[in-house]
């Protein structure tokens, strides 16, 4: 498996700012033409979809379901757009060189010097020898002690400022064409549509609306508690570090139950480090009509190729009969640039 605990601390660090962003990247709404799905492939997963979706909205169908009970959880890296590298980890990176100049001492203190240096490996072997405490200092200092919109204005300097090293593309154009096509095509059929992902609730909504369609209070995500202070006369939303949260395997069924109240019966999560199998198996505990999703990386030429060590998302979806999504075989094209 590779570079799964860069996973891992995007999921112990993310305790970020709010939303709203200028960054739109996604076309109108209004893509879906008469093949809601034109950028997945004919086969058995497309139609599996399709014939779900028809079944549950059929008003006199025995599988009907209500709209407000129509809702649909989406892990958002490695699901929703790229996550290699995962984007808020490159945030962070990005954060500790930009407020360097003001640290001189940084040059010589762990971990800031590693970052500084380009040894990413330093924050591996953090997270596998030392349960990521130094991880927790960048994130410390780069995403506590400022107001919400400060916050907001860091992450749209980055997402400004930065592109992909692959494709050369802002990170906000790195989503995945048919998830965006599925998204559309569910919201179509009064599904409510979330994100539920180990990254930050706040960091992800700053860009979720724009390229994915998915408003702020349907994120769902890692956080901890901020305050309400009043800074320079005026009251704000201050960034905290306290009770933090970490929205990732067995706890996003928890945060889901705590945010929604209902049960999914539509889940997508992907392949990498078995953290959306705890969504993708309390979806199957729903009493109504339910489909399970898993994105298969196994592109390399298009995407990557990568999986876990133990294959336990593969393994999962055998057990538990979701659909497996390969990426080379089932999507005619996997980014809105592509030809």
């Amino acid at each position: 498996m590779k570079n799964v605990f860069f996973l891992s601390s995007l999921m112990l660090v993310m305790v970020l700012g709010c939303n709203q962003s200028n960054l739109k990247t996604e076309p109108d709404d209004e893509i879906i033409s008469a093949d809601p799905l034109p950028s997945w492939k004919d086969g058995g997963n497309k139609s599996a979809i399709i014939d779900f979706v028809k079944q549950i909205t059929q008003e006199d169908g025995a599988n009907y379901v209500r709209p407000e009970e129509r809702i649909a959880t989406f892990d958002n890296d490695g699901t929703l757009w790229c996550e290699q590298p995962v984007v808020q980890m490159e945030f962070i990176i990005y954060q500790i060189q930009k407020m360097a100049p003001e640290h001189p001492e940084w040059k010589k203190q762990l971990p800031y010097k590693a970052i500084l240096e380009g040894d990413k490996s330093f924050l591996i072997n953090d997270l596998i020898n030392n349960h990521g405490l130094e991880v927790i200092k960048l994130v410390t200092a780069t995403h506590t002690g400022m107001t919400s919109e400060e916050f907001n204005l860091e992450v749209e300097d980055f997402f400004n400022a930065t592109q992909h090293p692959k494709f050369n593309k802002k990170y906000t154009q790195t989503s995945y064409q048919p998830m965006i096509e599925l998204l559309q095509y569910l919201r179509k059929n009064e599904f409510k549509t979330f994100i539920c992902s180990g990254g930050g609730t706040d960091f992800m909504r700053v860009f979720a609306e724009d390229v994915y369609g998915i408003v702020p209070e349907n994120t769902i995500g890692s956080f901890a508690i901020n305050t309400y202070e009043e800074v320079d006369g005026l009251w704000k939303i201050v960034k905290g570090k306290k009770n933090f949260f970490m929205c990732d395997k067995e706890d996003k069924p928890v945060a889901i139950e705590q945010r929604i109240g209902r049960i999914p019966i539509f889940v997508a999560g992907n392949v990498r480090s078995g953290g959306d199998i705890g969504q993708l198996t309390y979806s199957k505990t729903n009493q109504l009509p339910n489909f399970q999703l898993l994105i298969n990386h196994d592109d390399d030429v298009r995407e990557f190729a990568y999986s876990e060590e133990d294959n336990s998302s593969l393994n999962a979806a055998k057990e538990g009969n979701w659909n497996v999504i390969s990426m080379k075989n089932d999507w005619l094209k996997i980014f809105p640039f592509d030809n």
